[in-house]
């Protein structure tokens, strides 16, 4: 068992334990038939994530998340424009043939663990750093700013 000695005691887990958490988590939240299938979900919506996501929220949620999928997060090199929540799923659901409907449901299932793993304020300090429409993948009401 390796622990990791900069983590608090009550979150230490041996490697691998809380990314089983993870994957179970979202195979419970999209009704997947196998592991298999959550994980391959898991890859495909944190590798978006990754492209997307930059400077300090970007290391604080892999910090947060377990190193499998924070690995999976940060292999990614970020597009130098966000997309919006909608651009998102689009190009998801382009990278993995699947409808816009099913990838974006696979975003919301993914998107439920990652929070909890991460706490409210890190997701709105991601939210913030985004365009439209991402609040909804992360199951939270879009804020619109009074001009």
């Amino acid at each position: 068992m390796i622990i990791d000695v900069r983590a608090p005691r009550k979150q230490q887990q041996p490697n691998g334990t809380a990314y089983e958490q993870m994957l179970e988590r979202v195979r419970y939240e999209g009704a997947y038939p196998t592991r298999e299938k959550a994980e391959e979900v898991v890859r495909l919506v944190l590798s978006g994530l990754g492209r997307q996501l930059t400077g300090d929220e970007r290391v604080d949620l892999a910090a947060c998340l377990p190193v499998e999928a924070a690995c999976v997060l940060t292999a990614q090199i970020p597009d130098p424009q966000p997309l919006t929540g909608w651009a998102f799923v689009k190009d998801l659901a382009a990278r993995s043939g699947a409808s816009p409907a099913t990838t974006r449901w696979d975003t919301g299932s993914v998107f439920a663990a990652v929070a909890a793993h991460a706490g409210p304020d890190l997701i709105t300090r991601i939210l913030g750093q985004f365009p439209t429409g991402w609040a909804l993948l992360f199951g939270r009401a879009e804020l619109t700013h009074a001009a």
